[in-house]
């Protein structure tokens, strides 16, 4: 991590500290980030925000992160809506008897994530929230194996979703 990082991350402890957050955590660090700022700062991230969905879940990371103790929010679940145009996503969602987003939702839960799907409908706020079936283990491995989807549509210009981290 750069200097100007462990201010950043140095002024989020003192405000933890002095009990103006009640969690501090980091967004998109990979385990040489993690490692960097696990040995060089007093107070642990608590969470490590990742893009994580169907098709595209960085299982190393996540497992990297689980075992140091830090919560992994996958954010955008849904993969930018794009997940809703695949057919395969689409049948399987169908089988269980849910849509495209409440299956992707359920599998980040069944990763051991914390989902942060983005909606401004309170109609899809309820559905997504309904998630009251399991996937199967069998249908787990087959959603890990979902090819990784390339184009993010207008949200490809973003680093994360352009695959320009890493």
């Amino acid at each position: 991590m750069f200097e100007q990082g462990r201010e950043a991350w140095r002024a989020l402890e003192a405000a933890y500290a002095a009990g103006k957050l009640r969690a501090i955590g980091v967004s998109n660090f990979t385990e040489a980030d993690l490692d960097n700022i696990l040995s060089s700062s007093s107070v642990a991230p608590m969470v490590n925000q990742i893009l994580a969905h169907i098709s595209n879940a960085p299982f190393d990371l996540i497992e990297y992160t689980q075992g140091k103790g830090i919560l992994v929010e996958a954010y955008s679940p849904i993969a930018h809506g794009e997940l809703v145009k695949n057919a395969d996503v689409a049948e399987m969602a169908g089988k269980y008897g849910v849509s495209v987003p409440q299956l992707s939702i359920r599998y980040v839960l069944q990763l051991g994530l914390l989902p942060l799907p983005k909606t401004a409908t309170p109609k899809h706020m309820e559905s997504n929230a309904a998630l009251d079936f399991t996937i199967s283990e069998e249908d787990m491995e087959r959603l890990k194996a979902v090819p990784r989807i390339e184009d993010y549509g207008e949200a490809s210009v973003m680093p994360v979703f352009g695959g320009k981290l890493s």
